[in-house]
């Protein structure tokens, strides 16, 4: 009869498990439909990743209730991951393709490198909250994003060893551009960074490295935490 119990007891917890993940899906459904697709967000790649991730992986169990809704979210150690809408916006304004390298700067949870995985060939992300970095590393190995390198340092310099990069996205709001970033762009290729005044409403900036010049557009205000540097 204990044996009987045990049993029952853990067909509950599993059958509770898919009908929590069969909830997440809807949630996801939801979010991708009413958050993103209704504010015009058209890549389909984009809103394929957006629908795969699973998002509230990358948020702190106490706040999974919250994961999909339309707003940023707390990590720990004074960050956040971002709304689902503004990671959605930046990774189609990037107009991204299969074959593309990705440089990431602000890895916080994982969440936004684990939407670009999704799409291109790979993603080198870094972290300065070395925490943060070491539990995003271990939480993207754990739901198998293979293509995901992570590193903990000072964006500022990104990543030159695996540079040049079809693609940069920032995902903290910077006072200037960091030079370095647009030196490691491939020719042709795109940055996107929120760049603004500390503790003000910062503009979506979004750079095209051509030949001879770069080329600047501004897309939206937004706020983001800020870009923190190595003292």
């Amino acid at each position: 009869m204990n044996y009987l119990i045990v049993f029952i007891g853990s067909f509950i917890l599993s059958y509770g498990n898919v009908v929590a993940q069969e909830g997440y899906t809807t949630l996801r459904k939801n979010m991708v439909e009413q958050q993103i697709q209704a504010r015009g967000v058209a890549d389909q790649a984009t809103l394929s990743a957006m629908l795969n991730v699973p998002r509230h992986e990358f948020v702190p169990e106490a706040l999974r209730p919250y994961a999909y809704f339309d707003q940023p979210l707390s990590i720990g150690n004074g960050q956040t991951i971002s709304q689902p809408y503004i990671v959605a916006f930046m990774t189609e304004a990037l107009r991204l393709k299969k074959s593309d390298r990705v440089l990431e700067i602000g890895t916080g949870s994982g969440y936004q490198a684990a939407v670009l995985a999704k799409i291109v060939d790979s993603v080198y992300t870094i972290e300065i909250v070395e925490p943060l970095a070491m539990a995003a590393a271990k939480r993207l190995k754990a739901l198998k994003y293979a293509n995901v390198l992570v590193k903990s340092g000072d964006g500022y310099h990104g990543w030159p060893q695996k540079a040049p990069f079809d693609a940069i996205i920032v995902t903290a709001g910077a006072d200037s551009i960091p030079q370095p970033l647009v030196d490691q762009i491939e020719e042709g290729g795109r940055m996107i960074i929120p760049v603004g005044p500390h503790n003000g409403v910062r503009q979506l900036v979004l750079l095209i490295k051509k030949k001879n010049k770069i080329v600047k557009r501004n897309l939206m205000a937004v706020r983001f935490v800020p870009f923190t540097r190595d003292n």
